[in-house]
């Protein structure tokens, strides 16, 4: 059976603590591992933080839209934001020892090490999308 909830948000980072709750919520109802919780509420925390910095560039007066789809065997998660958007062809391998110090630009390395399935498009009327699944084991 599918089920779905969604959130908006505005794109303040005080609201990021607000979605890490909600996906606490969703993976315990679905049985998550503990550990693959963490790393799931660490995957939708950058992709949130990712929408509101990058995506809006902190313009308050955007949105932050999160949808969790859950399966019998899956999670899925989107993360929409309201900005330009981006190509994540074109950003710095932060494995690369030239970025190894860099503190930041790790968001899209992390989501991609914890989930199972990452994507990023744009959305037909403006902004990003960035859909992430993880199955359970």
């Amino acid at each position: 059976m599918t089920e779905t909830i969604e959130l908006s948000i505005n794109s303040k980072l005080e609201f990021v603590d607000l979605v890490a709750s909600v996906t606490k919520s969703v993976t315990a109802k679905m049985g998550f591992s503990e550990d693959d919780a963490s790393w799931i509420e660490l995957a939708v925390h950058e992709a949130v933080i990712n929408a509101i910095m990058h995506g809006n560039r902190n313009a308050a007066d955007k949105q932050v839209d999160v949808r969790f789809v859950t399966e019998d065997e899956a999670l899925t998660v989107y993360v929409r934001d309201y900005g330009a958007g981006f190509d994540p062809a074109h950003l710095p391998d932060p494995t690369d020892s030239d970025h190894l110090l860099n503190p930041s630009g790790r968001g899209i390395f992390y989501m991609r090490t914890f989930m199972d399935e990452v994507q990023h498009s744009i959305h037909p009327e403006g902004g990003s999308v960035v859909r992430m699944t993880k199955k359970k084991r």
